[in-house]
């Protein structure tokens, strides 16, 4: 299962839309669910997550994947029955030193600071193109 966290405000309209569009498309294993905390609850969001939760954390700082490299990190934790979970912060998009340090992976979509609500429709486009990746279909051009 891949649970998506999304720190701040719930999605603006065209943002609700433009994700929906993308989970309808999603099978399993690729399902995902989406939970939207406040931004100050983030920490005690992760530290109930369990310890075999493969957790990929959205920061600026961090690794930039192609998306086949995105396809394979996500399919391999779910493959060995593991949850995968994308944090997504809020508007100002800090993170503990704590939440830094659980996580699996810390992913930059794009060395551009991009806001919140935009990178919620990255990841669902991103989690659909994985999914069609991983089962070898051609939505993905290389």
């Amino acid at each position: 299962m891949i649970t998506i966290i999304a720190g701040g405000k719930k999605n603006n309209g065209w943002v609700r839309e433009a994700c929906a569009e993308y989970e309808k498309r999603l099978h399993k294993p690729f399902l995902a669910e989406w939970q939207f905390v406040e931004e100050s609850k983030l920490n005690d969001k992760v530290s109930h997550l369990a310890p075999s939760d493969f957790l990929i954390l959205l920061d600026e700082h961090g690794k930039i994947l192609s998306s086949p490299e995105l396809s394979k990190t996500v399919a391999e934790p779910l493959e060995a029955g593991r949850n995968v979970v994308f944090l997504i912060g809020g508007a100002f998009g800090h993170f503990s030193e704590a939440i830094l340090k659980r996580a699996n992976l810390v992913w930059s979509l794009s060395k551009l600071v991009l806001p919140h609500q935009h990178c919620r429709v990255i990841v669902a486009e991103q989690l659909y193109r994985a999914q069609e990746i991983y089962l070898g279909h051609p939505y993905h051009h290389e």
